[in-house]
């Protein structure tokens, strides 16, 4: 294998005060190579050089040593580039943002091969002469609007999921729902699990999974409310779920849908907002996270979708 099939090395110069260390201790201590990956790249002839140089891990460094890591290239050749578009909020070569649009499925699956933004991004790449696997960090439901990274090669992964999972990663959401909270801000804490009725749904359970989701009243409307959430956890259809419990579920939401439909009563205007929205109003409006290669701490924001605005004057207009 070539120097071209590898990615552009991830580099690291040994400070003299971590003279004498192993090279195996770099590697996990200070670049944060995991196990798996460090496996990996010990079976590639280029993955770890140090001094330009293959070199077992268990060597002693010196003061001023090049320790690199090259990553083989990769690319998803189990899915189906389409010329899709979507809207690009940042590209490095380590990884791509992007704000999803709603109606639109992270990656394939099964029943869903084509027109996912895997489908997309992977053709957009081959457009632009580039080879990556298609590793989003994180979903976001097929009808929830907003910001989604996906890396462009295991490290970068590994370190974002990481974050994720340590929850260093702040990710804020906005969402009109019907009625208005009370209190106005506060924690939602109620764990959750799926519903033994129907797999597919999620319910907040005393023997669920912990559950967390900060929430704020933005502005209050006639029967609705635009509500600010940051999550801090990450469970399956959480704030859909946790809305619901509090007699707020998202407008739109007709898998969660308001308390009253199943009271055989006269929706009125619920119902009628419902129908205009046609999907639940929730909109990944902000993400932030620290870059494991820039060292620096990252912040993306998209604005409110189109549907969501005209939803949003709908409800000024009912005030």
């Amino acid at each position: 294998m070539t120097l071209s099939q590898y990615y552009n090395p991830i580099t690291y110069v040994i400070p003299t005060e971590e003279e004498g260390w192993i090279l195996k201790d770099i590697l996990q201590r200070k670049l944060g190579v995991s196990r798996k990956l460090l496996s990996r790249l010990k079976q590639s002839e280029e993955g770890i050089q140090l001094n330009g140089e293959k070199v077992y891990i268990s060597v002693p460094v010196r003061d001023g040593d090049v320790v690199e890591i090259r990553m083989e290239q990769e690319s998803s050749d189990d899915i189906l580039p389409q010329p899709i578009p979507f809207d690009i909020l940042f590209e490095d070569e380590h990884l791509l943002v992007v704000n999803k649009a709603a109606g639109m499925i992270v990656h394939p699956t099964k029943g869903h091969y084509t027109n996912t933004l895997a489908n997309g991004v992977v053709h957009y790449w081959i457009e632009q002469g580039q080879r990556f696997r298609f590793r989003p960090v994180h979903r976001l439901d097929q009808d929830t609007s907003g910001v989604i990274v996906i890396a462009k090669n295991p490290y970068v992964h590994q370190h974002i999921s990481e974050q994720m999972a340590d929850n260093q990663v702040d990710k804020n959401y906005i969402a009109l729902v019907h009625g208005s909270p009370h209190p106005t801000e506060g924690m939602i804490d109620g764990p959750i699990d799926r519903d033994p009725a129907e797999p597919h749904r999620r319910i907040v359970t005393a023997t669920g999974y912990a559950s967390l989701t900060r929430y704020r009243l933005l502005e209050k409307y006639k029967n609705a409310s635009m509500i600010a959430l940051k999550l801090e956890s990450g469970r399956t259809h959480q704030i859909r779920v946790h809305m619901t419990s509090i007699g707020c579920p998202l407008i739109g939401d007709t898998f969660y849908q308001h308390p009253c439909y199943s009271e055989d009563m006269e929706m009125g205007e619920i119902k009628e907002l419902d129908q205009y929205m046609g999907r639940q109003a929730l909109h990944a409006n902000e993400l932030s996270f620290f870059h494991p290669i820039l060292h620096q701490s990252m912040t993306f924001k998209a604005p409110l979708p189109i549907d969501m605005q005209q939803l949003l004057n709908k409800l000024l207009g009912s005030i």
